[in-house]
């Protein structure tokens, strides 16, 4: 394991600023480089501030890691904002280095100020002229990105901090306790098999049609000793997955009461396998280390943002001139028909979990 000494931490740097305010997926793909980082340099203290609401995925954090939950949006707004969040920071935490996570607006600012104070910094490369390339209408180019993970681990680089994976899961390759959800769950028998069904996203290109994602519900259900977790958060996912509950009785909806990051995560840990669109979900179950059936359709897996471990052989997608048409799934079909999806068939998905789950 790498040691923290002047051979491989040339900048003697103690107390390391990390940044990433975004979405549920971006924040959770960090997390193996974040975790990572630490372990490799047990002597550096490390700040991360996040969404509050993001601060609950790190779960079992590294002794030498300090989440901060800041709303930048309402409590350091702006760059008078950010000075003052710099300010207590540096009061606080004696900050000597920024690496830049995020890359925005606001994190732009940020580094402007910790230079004006000589704080080196350094900040993700997005690549975004590749990803316009890649998801553009004509003359697409068809290739793999750098994964963001790998873009994280850069950045850590040219800080002068190298690092190995030193990550295994947020359970360390075991099982979270779920005693608190036993009411919902019941204990896990030896002769169960417990699908996760997460068949939601934030955008219209990347969710499965649910009348569709209700056969491969359906098909399960009638499986003996397997029971399903649905997951989703948004009113009118929760009316869908509730009235999924009613029809399977072996179907459960985690829907209907906020559980919390912490205790969903210890339930993904107990799942055989996890269905999910290119969204939040399939970032963590991967974190739990679940196998995950991906379901991808106005997304790619080229742009970067595969499930960490996850392999691309268990990513369901079809193959057409259009895809990917976006980064995030949050542009309009110009067909206007979401074939990407709309045109996968539920026995592909049957197929593909039955064959995770009979291994």
């Amino acid at each position: 394991m790498a040691a923290n000494n002047k051979g491989n931490n040339p900048r003697g740097l103690k107390n390391v600023l990390i940044a990433r305010f975004s979405a549920i997926g971006d924040v959770a793909i960090s997390i193996p480089v974040v975790y990572s980082v630490c372990r490799c340099y047990p002597d550096v203290n490390f700040v991360m501030v996040t969404r509050p609401a993001m601060t609950s995925i790190f779960v079992n954090p590294p002794q030498n890691l300090t989440m901060l939950g800041i709303d930048v949006k309402n409590d350091y707004n702006g760059v008078k904002g950010m000075s003052r969040l710099l300010k207590e920071l540096r009061r606080d935490y004696n900050i000597d280095a920024f690496v830049d996570l995020h890359e925005v607006l606001r994190t732009h600012v940020l580094r402007l100020l910790c230079r004006l104070h000589g704080i080196p910094t350094t900040r993700i490369h997005k690549g975004r002229g590749h990803k316009r390339a890649l998801t553009r209408r004509h003359n697409k180019v068809m290739l793999p990105l750098i994964s963001s993970s790998a873009r994280y681990r850069a950045a850590f680089y040219q800080m002068g901090l190298p690092l190995q994976e030193r990550f295994n899961g947020l359970f360390d390759g075991g099982k979270g306790d779920i005693s608190s959800l036993a009411e919902v769950t019941g204990p896990k028998q030896s002769s169960e098999t417990w699908i996760g069904i997460a068949p939601f996203a934030k955008h219209k290109g990347k969710i499965y049609p649910p009348e569709l994602m209700e056969k491969v519900v359906a098909e399960f259900a009638t499986h003996p000793d397997t029971k399903i977790f649905l997951f989703g958060g948004g009113e009118e996912e929760r009316k869908i997955l509730a009235d999924w509950a009613v029809k399977y009785p072996t179907a459960t909806s985690l829907a209907e009461k906020k559980y919390g990051f912490g205790k969903e995560l210890a339930l993904l840990s107990h799942l055989d396998v996890m269905v999910s669109m290119d969204s939040a979900n399939m970032h963590l179950a991967a974190l739990v280390g679940v196998p995950v059936v991906s379901i991808w359709g106005a997304t790619h897996p080229y742009c970067g943002f595969k499930g960490w471990r996850q392999s691309e052989d268990n990513a369901i997608q079809l193959s057409m001139t259009c895809r990917p048409c976006s980064v995030f799934g949050n542009k309009p079909c110009y067909r206007g028909d979401y074939h990407c999806l709309a045109g996968i068939p539920p026995q592909v998905i049957i197929d593909k979990v039955n064959r995770l789950i009979t291994k």
